[in-house]
């Protein structure tokens, strides 16, 4: 059997197609390029936005052109909220909510030991997803929705595949749907997960995906002064910087204040600290004032870069009922403002790096680059190591371009 693997989405997303990848090759099929080759397309879904939705149905419909008889799967968090609309696009015989592996398999005809996390990824950096669902009900949010509530997997099973991922990639990354609750329904936590990586898989580096900043607890905190087994990378999200505005999203459990303290109590304590977060352009009744107060937050807290979105409304959710729609051109300026404050951040950030110590991965293919402990992508002076090694480097340039010149390979504690 020939499989077209398509990715759409989160690191979470990734993971998921990952594993579906290493079922195939367990059952003995194999994954090809072009849908043109294809037995099977699968896509994995993401339903963040309305735009990523609509590339989904666009991807499906330029496979089944490419291929009349293919025969399609959509798994992911779109199907888990379908009504109707997947099943009705071409070549669309199954939908598999979330990331149901056993439906997958049967869906598929896979035997049963087919079924597994796979060993090695395809990327330099491996992902391991150690939660799935959340518990959350942000207003803007569909993924709640589709992805269920917050479920842990065991710590046991997740040293197991770190041992195994360890082996072929320098740097793990945890990624989950909401990566911050993890363990509260095995009375556990996130810091004490971290803490039994980092010694049971010294060799590798681990990395947060995205943590709420006000989850980061002291035991938490602590790990991030080991840079060598966790690096000092946090992803918070933060949305808005109005307390008005984040009520409205329902995201009550902390306020621009708070958020703030707990960013700055770890960027005081940390020589090197990146620091990103994702914010929310033009959310339903978001006024100059509150777009104000965001971008005053943005400017004074020591980011490193920032994933802006202009808001999109998700079909079912409670921002629907909200009212107060902004209109389009208002949304993209203040996209537009806050990309322009997030790239002064982030040139800041590149130029105060010039002359400093790095802990560098080796990325890319044809063109070699490294991605530093503090999430920097930098070009690798030549002769450029092979893709996956680990060294140690010194970053020379400026904000504009830096690049690593390697002084040694990182050694496993």
């Amino acid at each position: 059997m020939k499989v077209f693997l398509r990715t759409y989405g989160c690191r979470a997303n990734q993971y998921d197609s990952e594993t579906v990848r290493a079922m195939i090759a367990r059952s003995g099929g194999e994954v090809v390029t072009s849908p043109a080759e294809a037995d099977v397309a699968i896509f994995n879904s993401c339903a963040v936005t309305t735009e990523a939705e609509a590339e989904l149905r666009k991807g499906v419909r330029r496979a089944a052109r490419q291929r009349p008889g293919l025969r399609t799967l959509v798994m992911g968090c779109v199907s888990a909220r379908d009504h109707g609309a997947l099943r009705a696009l071409p070549t669309v015989e199954h939908l598999v909510a979330g990331a149901d592996f056993a439906a997958i398999a049967a869906a598929l005809d896979l035997p049963a030991e087919a079924l597994g996390a796979a060993a090695a990824q395809q990327g330099t950096r491996a992902l391991l997803r150690i939660q799935d669902g959340c518990d959350e009900h942000c207003t803007f949010c569909a993924t709640t929705q589709a992805r269920g509530a917050q479920r842990s997997r065991p710590a046991d099973a997740l040293v197991d595949e770190a041992l195994q991922l360890s082996e072929r990639h320098p740097e793990i990354v945890l990624t989950g749907i909401h990566i911050g609750s993890y363990g509260r329904d095995r009375g556990t936590s996130l810091g004490a997960l971290v803490e039994r990586l980092v010694q049971a898989v010294p060799s590798a580096r681990f990395r947060l995906s995205s943590v709420e900043a006000t989850e980061v607890d002291a035991r938490l905190a602590a790990l991030f002064h080991e840079p060598a087994h966790l690096v000092p990378h946090l992803h918070a999200p933060l949305q808005s910087g109005s307390d008005r505005v984040l009520r409205r999203m329902g995201r009550h459990w902390y306020t621009a204040r708070e958020y703030g303290r707990a960013v700055e109590r770890l960027a005081a304590a940390l020589p090197v600290f990146g620091l990103g977060a994702d914010v929310i352009a033009g959310f339903p009744g978001e006024t100059d004032a509150d777009h104000a107060e965001t971008l005053a937050l943005v400017a004074a807290l020591p980011f490193t870069y920032l994933h802006v979105f202009p808001f999109s409304m998700r079909p079912g959710t409670a921002a629907e009922r909200l009212g107060g729609d902004l209109p389009g051109g208002v949304v993209q300026q203040r996209a537009r403002a806050l990309r322009d404050v997030a790239e002064e951040k982030a040139r800041a950030h590149r130029g105060r790096r010039a002359g400093t110590l790095a802990d560098l991965v080796v990325v890319g293919h044809d063109v070699r680059e490294g991605v530093t402990e503090d999430y920097l992508s930098v070009a690798i002076a030549a002769p450029s190591p092979p893709r996956g090694t680990r060294l140690a480097v010194r970053l020379e340039g400026d904000a504009h371009a830096l690049v690593a010149h390697p002084l040694a390979p990182v050694a496993a504690a």
